[in-house]
């Protein structure tokens, strides 16, 4: 039976398949659509289980903010190639505004949710048999405040999301600190919040460094607090050196601007 280029494009623009995928699932399919579209899934469940063992360390990594709500989603695939496809890259949006959409607070919803008639978790396997590589969606992150900002790195391979505690916080004031969580990857906002384990592990590693150094044991600990006091100016959010100005703390630079920063989320698939 003969395909006509209007059947084409008409289950291509349905499935996002390539052209001849869907030729090839109309033919086999004698045209009946339901069916088509049902030879495509299978085929992208088959891959994504053959694939299941690769590592998807590319992909595309997409946050927005709006109403006091800001996500970040990332879209992982195999490779560079894919993860710069125009496609992929509208896939990833499209998943992230669906989650804004719904407030999602965890990964599992936003696979539960439905776009263009279809679950999400199943729609990523399908892709799958688009791309031949596997694919799955991975750091969902979330905050929510009076005032929330993004910022994106060109690239698509790194984002962050901050909130602040105050409505109608100064655009550039928000993207500032957006841009400082994406550049300097502050462990924590403040020393309040690091976990007590990362404090542990820094105060050791500080006392095993000045043990080195061949320092009295009684001052061991005295050199490992100094140490930790040093992490903490360099990697909590509000104590680090203000990026566009290293004459304040990114804590100084809020207050003038009153502003409170409550929250922030960073998500990479960049070695660092």
């Amino acid at each position: 039976m003969a395909v006509t280029m209007a059947e084409i494009s008409k289950l291509r623009t349905m499935t996002g398949a390539g052209m001849m995928d869907c030729k090839n699932a109309l033919v086999e399919a004698e045209n009946d659509f339901e069916k088509a579209v049902e030879i495509i899934r299978k085929k992208g469940q088959a891959i994504a289980a053959k694939r299941s063992d690769r590592e998807a360390s590319e992909g595309c990594v997409l946050a927005e903010a709006k109403d006091g709500f800001a996500a970040i989603i990332a879209l992982k695939c195999e490779t560079d190639f894919v993860a710069k496809n125009a496609d992929f890259i509208a896939l990833t949006k499209s998943v992230l505004d669906a989650a804004m959409a719904a407030k999602c607070t965890s990964l599992d919803e936003v696979k539960a949710l439905t776009l263009d008639g279809r679950v999400i978790a199943d729609l990523v396997t399908d892709r799958s048999g688009v791309t031949g590589e596997k694919m799955e969606l991975d750091y969902y992150e979330f905050v929510q405040g009076g005032t929330t900002a993004f910022y994106v790195h060109p690239g698509n391979k790194l984002a962050t999301v901050v909130a602040f505690a105050e409505e109608g916080v100064e655009y550039q004031v928000a993207h500032d600190i957006a841009m400082q969580a994406a550049a300097m990857n502050p462990v924590s906002l403040d020393r309040a919040s690091v976990p007590q384990k990362v404090i542990d592990t820094e105060l050791e590693i500080g006392r095993d460094k000045a043990r080195q150094e061949g320092k009295p044991e009684n001052m061991l600990d005295k050199i490992a607090q100094g140490r930790l006091n040093k992490f903490f100016q360099e990697s909590t959010l509000l104590e680090q050196t203000f990026i566009k100005d290293n004459k304040q703390t990114v804590a100084a630079y809020l207050k003038a601007n009153k502003a409170t920063a409550t929250a922030f989320k960073r998500v990479t698939l960049n070695q660092e």
